[in-house]
């Protein structure tokens, strides 16, 4: 690789983790990742609560001080020159940090005054940005009487005030109904398409990092388990699943399924089977054939193409809906508990 094509391939990596760790006593919230995130992307952070997605953000920010490893993020390192990274990035934070005493302009107008953004520029900005996230009417309104959607929308403005050349996002859409978490999704592709803005995205929300997301690096008890795109990470589970619950949980038929030519794996949980086939329609009826060939009974059955569901599945052997259950649970009681002190 000549120099020039060098520095044009470095030049296109906006952040670079090396062997990263965080330790809290004996807790290994962060432990060795290594990654890259390139310009122009967004990149996603997917994994359940705990595993380590806000803890990465902090040090990726300078909040937090990692116990080994290090980081460049927008060309600058987070030990030796964290001003500059604090100058070069954006935070949407996971909680609401917004006054819900002030009006929405002046809580964008406070975060430029932390960045030292004189108001001759900051108040032509803020008003642009309130136009931006669709705020404008309500600029001059208390906080407290935003919607959760339009909240969501208030701290992505105050997150875009410094002009970030990358913009962190941990859990946007968290709290907030299908609808408006689409309204969301749709600020975020536009940050990326029109304004060619690097975003780090966190989220427990496969369908989001489906979505959004041009890479995505799977997170679990701090290890990166696997990174690629979201096609990629759905490709390389390999094949079709099929579903299938009987009425019976016993006798363990696994061994019989295994035996159809076309089965590749076949895991057994109570009385339901996960199969993983090639050519799923083919499959089916043969092993719909060995089941009843056994004297048991069909309750449900599906068949499904790969998905990043089933991708997650595939890599850490669970699902995250239940983890969405309970920080959804935690979320609310937090904000209720906010709204009870104010």
């Amino acid at each position: 690789m000549s120099t020039t094509q060098a520095e044009t391939t470095q030049s296109s990596i906006i952040v670079t983790v090396k062997n990263l760790s965080k330790v809290f006593g004996k807790l290994k919230a962060v432990d060795n990742v290594s990654f890259e995130v390139k310009m122009g992307e967004i990149f996603g952070f997917v994994g359940p609560n705990g595993a380590g997605k806000t803890t990465t953000i902090n040090i990726l920010t300078t909040l937090m001080k990692p116990s080994s490893g290090n980081a460049m993020v927008c060309g600058y390192d987070i030990f030796k020159d964290p001003n500059e990274v604090r100058r070069n990035v954006g935070v949407v934070p996971q909680e609401y940090t917004a006054d819900e005493d002030m009006s929405g302009i002046n809580n964008v107008l406070l975060c430029a005054d932390l960045y030292g953004i004189p108001r001759s520029d900051s108040k032509p900005h803020a008003q642009e940005l309130l136009k931006l996230v669709e705020l404008q009417d309500a600029a001059k309104r208390k906080v407290s009487t935003y919607s959760g959607g339009m909240r969501r929308r208030l701290e992505l403005a105050c997150g875009l005030i410094n002009y970030p050349k990358l913009l962190f996002l941990d859990e946007p859409t968290l709290g907030l109904d299908v609808q408006t978490r689409t309204v969301v999704w749709k600020y975020i592709k536009m940050l990326k398409d029109e304004y060619h803005m690097t975003l780090f995205l966190t989220t427990h929300y496969l369908e989001e990092a489906d979505s959004l997301c041009d890479r995505i690096a799977i997170i679990d008890h701090g290890h990166i388990i696997r990174i690629g795109t979201p096609e990629e990470l759905k490709e390389s589970i390999g094949g079709d699943v099929i579903a299938v619950t009987l009425r019976e949980s016993e006798p363990d038929i696994s061994s019989d399924i295994a035996s159809v030519k076309l089965v590749k794996n076949v895991q057994k949980t109570d009385n339901n089977y996960r199969i993983k086939v090639d050519l799923g329609e083919e499959a089916s009826p043969q092993i719909m054939d060995v089941i009843r060939s056994k004297g048991l009974h069909v309750t449900k059955i599906s068949l499904t193409k790969p998905t990043l569901d089933e991708a997650y599945l595939e890599f850490t052997g669970r699902t995250l809906r239940e983890e969405e259950g309970d920080k959804m649970q935690m979320f609310r009681q937090r904000v209720t508990v906010r709204r009870a002190r104010s």
